[in-house]
């Protein structure tokens, strides 16, 4: 029987299918105080060298769930174990297997881009001069060789990224969890940094990728998984995942003058319509066959006076298979 984590006092002997993974929960549990049941029995495999997107609305549970995993949230029970390393037994033995790239920047200002590097290096344990090849390495690598000596003050928000990523790669981590990578950064940057993720994975880095970008997820994870309420929905490829939306075609629906709620409402129950979601300004419906079902939606639009801007036939996507298991956009809270 499994103990809870909150019950176990020092190391313990790890499943075989925890020396397998990369990442392994079993039933991984966090209730706040109050209450609120942020994560809620999470069993969890990443496979050793691939990118695992994990997806979810605000309040989901992914940040507790990578808060746990990298030991800044004390589990209330279950068992999670990184690099097959228990992360509630062994939490200091943990972080030597892990590197974190959060939201915000943690960079030391007063230190200079190769500092940055060099401190961290030294502060897992690296020789000076090993420390310094590192960083000079790592700068080359992320294209901020140039930027060596300025202070981290003076760079860009896609090269202060950059450089995150480069420390938490300094001391060649099992695992990397990059929370939001891409936030706020523009196009160029943002394609940047898939190109350096894409450069880790190649080179059997494993990745946890904490990510609101759908096409972004689609296009870096080997898997993806879904949760919300602090539950897995769906955990399979990115192909796997559209290919298992109900009703092989989505058709999105846009009014002039009619409101996406109002226009949803309108096309609920719609013959070869398997549901109709608001989307933005528009709504979402799964259809299996979309020429059987055009007139169908353009006499339910014109019987709650619509008048329909555009009607639009794509494939599924990552964002169709979210909103059937949530119900709801991505960017909700």
């Amino acid at each position: 029987m499994t103990r809870a984590i909150g019950a176990v006092t020092g190391p313990a002997i790890a499943p075989a299918a925890a020396a397998d993974a990369a990442v392994l929960t079993e039933n991984l549990r966090k209730t706040y105080p109050g209450g609120t049941e942020a994560v809620a029995g999470l069993d969890l495999a990443v496979r050793r060298g691939e990118v695992l997107g994990l997806l979810g609305p605000n309040g989901a549970g992914k940040s507790t769930t990578v808060g746990m995993l990298t030991t800044t949230v004390r589990p209330t029970s279950g068992r999670a174990w990184v690099a097959g390393v228990d992360v509630a037994a062994a939490p200091a033995r943990v972080h030597r297997h892990i590197g974190v790239v959060p939201q915000r920047t943690t960079l030391d200002r007063r230190l200079s881009v190769r500092d940055n590097l060099v401190f961290h290096g030294r502060y897992f344990g690296m020789r000076p001069a090993a420390a310094r090849a590192a960083a000079d390495r790592l700068l080359d690598q992320m294209g901020l060789a140039d930027a060596a000596s300025r202070r981290v003050d003076e760079l860009s928000g896609g090269m202060a990224q950059r450089l995150m990523i480069a420390r938490a790669i300094m001391h060649h981590p099992e695992v990397l969890f990059l929370d939001e990578p891409t936030t706020g950064l523009d196009p160029q940057s943002r394609l940047a940094v898939h190109d350096i993720i894409a450069g880790l994975q190649a080179a059997g880095q494993t990745i946890l990728l904490i990510t609101h970008d759908m096409t972004e997820a689609d296009a870096l994870a080997d898997r993806v998984a879904i949760i919300d309420h602090g539950r897995l929905l769906a955990l399979d490829t990115p192909a796997g995942l559209k290919r298992s939306v109900q009703g092989g075609t989505v058709v999105t629906v846009t009014a002039e003058d009619t409101g996406p709620t109002e226009l949803a409402a309108a096309l609920t129950g719609v013959p070869g319509a398997h549901d109709a979601h608001p989307l933005g300004d528009a709504v979402l419906l799964t259809v299996d066959d979309s020429q059987a079902v055009l007139p169908a939606v353009l006499t339910a639009a014109e019987a709650c006076h619509a008048r329909l801007r555009e009607v639009r036939v794509d494939p599924p996507s990552l964002e169709t298979v979210f909103i059937q298991l949530t119900g709801k956009e991505l960017r909700d809270s």
